[in-house]
């Protein structure tokens, strides 16, 4: 494995990470803001998160690379409204999508062929990540004021639950 890709496997691990406990984080403030569906979604965000680096830590591994884990930055512990809590969530996977974007760059410069196929999976993840926060963010902008509607979506983010594939 190239030795430049190897330490952007690892770095892409840690952001990885990071976005998992970032999630976490929000969950526990949804939470402790009585929003247990939107904490359940961001709960289930953070797993698919750790799923993601996993996913770079096993292809380290199968290309006879190694796995050097960084240091995971403290997340916030406040977000605001629920909106607020989503635009943050959008302006995260933008840069998750920046951070793919370069490494299929780095793909492509270094000629490595695997690399560019592994990374298409994650091109293809970042556009259904952001199309899906902006759908939600849509709905609470939807909802305005309403208390019964934002129980509401809080009711529906709540039944989000792992896709048949992923249970597998």
């Amino acid at each position: 494995m190239n030795k430049e890709i190897n330490n952007a496997c690892n770095e892409q691990i840690q952001a990885e990470m990071y976005s998992a406990y970032l999630y976490l984080a929000m969950a526990a403030f949804l939470e402790s803001e009585d929003m247990g569906g939107a904490a359940s979604w961001m709960k289930y965000q953070a797993f698919e998160e750790m799923e993601h680096a996993m996913k770079f830590y096993d292809y380290v591994f199968q290309l006879g690379g190694v796995v050097e884990l960084l240091e995971i930055e403290k997340p916030p512990s406040k977000f605001g409204t629920l909106l607020e809590v989503f635009q943050g969530a959008l302006e995260h996977e933008k840069i998750v999508t920046g951070r793919i974007n370069s490494l299929y760059e780095m793909a492509l410069e270094k000629k490595d062929y695997p690399f560019q196929m592994f990374l298409q999976w994650f091109i293809n993840e970042q556009v259904e990540e952001e199309s899906t926060a902006n759908e939600i963010i849509s709905k609470i902008k939807a909802v305005g004021d309403s208390k019964e509607a934002l129980y509401m979506l809080d009711q529906e983010l709540g039944t989000r639950a792992p896709d048949e594939e992923e249970t597998k």
